[in-house]
């Protein structure tokens, strides 16, 4: 019993370390793409169906994952770049993130048009699936936040860079149901009490067996 005890503080521990050496290492990856992309916001999920081009009404990015459009689910690299460098030249412009003034959600969206006014750069955006026309046709209207003047440079978080399908859903699983996190924490418990458990049993086995043998080297003697 003791031994089992001895053994369950070990494994624990192993856990402990690591969890901690997984945490770690997720911290400093995301602190050095901070430093690389240029950005405090280097990695965003795609929610929204908005930037996603489906056929049958669906966004989910598992039968059609590499086409040029944004799925919900996806995860997004998003690179921090002055707003004078983006590419404006719609239906070929830049996707960007940006913030929305009402409420600080961010929101993505490609590039319509731009315009200057009192040395301010207003982006009118548009997102490729919203609206009477999708992309690439020229769009009849702007989804613009918060005014009909566009998303102010000042909004700007970055810029699209990469998209890999699906990894964020599993984000968004995780967050739309809470039941799976305990689920997941008590399936990782449980697999190290049977490790514990096996690991007894060995080693129960191995002194048994060392015990038969020297009962049978006293039999002999």
């Amino acid at each position: 019993m003791h031994h089992a005890k001895n053994l369950w503080k070990k494994e624990y521990t192993k856990i402990i370390i690591a969890a901690t050496m997984v945490s770690v290492a997720v911290l400093g990856f995301f602190f050095i793409l901070q430093l690389a992309l240029n950005t405090k916001t280097p990695l965003l999920i795609s929610e929204s169906a908005s930037m996603c081009i489906s056929e049958k009404g669906k966004c989910d990015g598992l039968s059609r994952p590499f086409d040029q459009t944004l799925h919900v689910g996806d995860l997004l690299f998003i690179q921090g770049i002055n707003p004078t460098e983006l590419n404006t030249n719609y239906p070929n412009s830049d996707i960007i993130v940006f913030q929305d003034q009402t409420n600080g959600h961010l929101i993505v969206h490609r590039i319509v048009s731009k315009q200057t006014i009192n040395n301010t750069t207003y982006f009118k955006t548009k997102g490729d699936a919203s609206g009477s026309t999708m992309w690439p046709n020229v769009p009849t209207y702007f989804d613009d936040i918060p005014s009909s003047l566009g998303v102010p440079q000042s909004e700007i978080v970055g810029r699209v860079i990469l998209r890999v399908p699906w990894v964020g859903g599993i984000v968004i699983f995780l967050r739309n149901n809470p039941w799976s996190l305990p689920l997941i924490i008590a399936l990782i418990v449980l697999l190290g009490a049977v490790k514990v458990v096996v690991a007894g049993m060995k080693k129960k086995r191995k002194l048994t067996q060392h015990f038969k043998v020297g009962l049978q080297s006293q039999m002999y003697l």
